[in-house]
């Protein structure tokens, strides 16, 4: 016998018996928003427009690759958003990545003030997915709803996207973590990789 299958086979604390590390209560929600918090991203601002022609949109951080081939992300929206139902409605919808100066415009979007359209650029030409923030966006993506999960108070989509487009200006992406804005330092370390996976 070994001294491995010795201490496997002399300890009544097994790999199986090993105590879990506890689970998060669900009476600690600060815990978790201090967890995410913690996790910086960058800002975007979710539109399409309703079955009655009006543009929606909100602003949200919850945006993440899921495939290159095809090309899909997923954001997450809170249930009980207009904008969610009519995302969901139509089928469609715009992820637009906001530039460092675009603070304002997430500040807007993230308020639910019903004129926020009448108070920034944007365009909503054939084909786009939704309208574009020509002037808040560095980015856009025009994406066709592929899936969606009901996940407690959020709902997951899964959108194929269409089309990419570059609005050209700053490309310094708008930034948010530890309850604040900010946007990516200047250096000069460029990788010649990427972490996507």
């Amino acid at each position: 016998m070994t001294s491995e299958q010795h201490a496997v086979r002399g300890s009544a604390a097994g790999p199986a018996s090993r105590a879990r590390p506890p689970a998060v209560p669900h009476e600690q929600p600060t815990d978790f928003r201090t967890l995410m918090a913690g996790f910086p991203t960058g800002v975007t601002i979710v539109t399409t427009c309703g079955a009655d022609g009006v543009p929606r949109g909100m602003t949200l951080t919850s945006l993440c690759s899921v495939s290159l081939e095809p090309p899909v992300l997923l954001v997450c929206m809170r249930q009980g958003s207009p904008t969610l139902d009519a995302v969901l409605e139509g089928g469609s919808f715009a992820v637009n990545l906001l530039h460092l100066r675009a603070r304002a415009t997430a500040e807007l979007f993230a308020s639910g003030a019903p004129d926020r359209f009448e108070r920034v650029a944007w365009q909503a030409d054939d084909p786009a997915a939704g309208p574009h923030l020509s002037e808040a966006a560095h980015t856009v993506a025009d994406c066709t709803v592929t899936a969606h999960h009901v996940v407690g108070d959020h709902v997951v989509i899964m959108g194929g996207v269409t089309a990419v487009s570059r609005l050209g200006g700053d490309q310094h992406p708008l930034l948010y973590g530890l309850r604040r804005f900010a946007t990516w330092p200047e250096t000069d370390d460029h990788l010649s990789y990427d972490f996507i996976s």
